[in-house]
């Protein structure tokens, strides 16, 4: 084999390594991204049935049902257009009460209800994920009004 020949196949095995590894990193990017939806998109059919995003909204007043003894969980999450009813089997987190903000990870079954492997709770009455803030301020509402206000305390000294 001449040199130029050896350069050449040298140059076709980087190449075809190099696109491996690039079709490889792309799939697991795609297997891990997970895509968020508010109950509207859901409603509207705009989430995939039988993949796994993310649904994000309010915990509807009312509506958590719990079995004394067990893990297993039931509750509406609500953009204020539309709701979609979860399930969830696991210990939820400390945050998690009715009328504050979620963000569910699961997939939707084929009957309409979002079946939740992890549920995040937000953090301090302050902080909302930017995109359960945008899912919930709709026209017929005025902005800000997602959250309910705090009272400014002035420090004192």
């Amino acid at each position: 084999m001449t040199p130029r020949r050896r350069r050449l196949v040298l140059v076709l095995a980087i190449l075809a390594g190099v696109a491996i590894a690039g079709t490889l990193a792309l799939q697991a990017f795609r297997e891990n991204v997970m895509f968020f939806f508010d109950p509207t998109q859901v409603a509207k059919g705009e989430a995939p049935k039988g993949e796994r995003f993310r649904l994000g909204g309010m915990v509807e007043k009312g509506s958590v049902v719990r079995e004394p003894g067990k893990l297993e969980v039931q509750f509406v999450v609500t953009d204020f257009q539309r709701s979609v009813p979860v399930h969830y089997a696991g210990v939820l987190p400390d945050l998690f009460r009715e009328g504050q903000g979620v963000v569910a990870h699961g997939k939707l079954g084929a009957d309409g209800v979002f079946t939740a492997d992890e549920v995040l709770a937000k953090h301090d009455e302050n902080y909302m994920p930017p995109e359960v803030t945008r899912s919930l301020k709709s026209p017929a509402q005025p902005a800000g009004s997602a959250r309910p206000s705090t009272p400014a305390v002035a420090p004192q000294g």
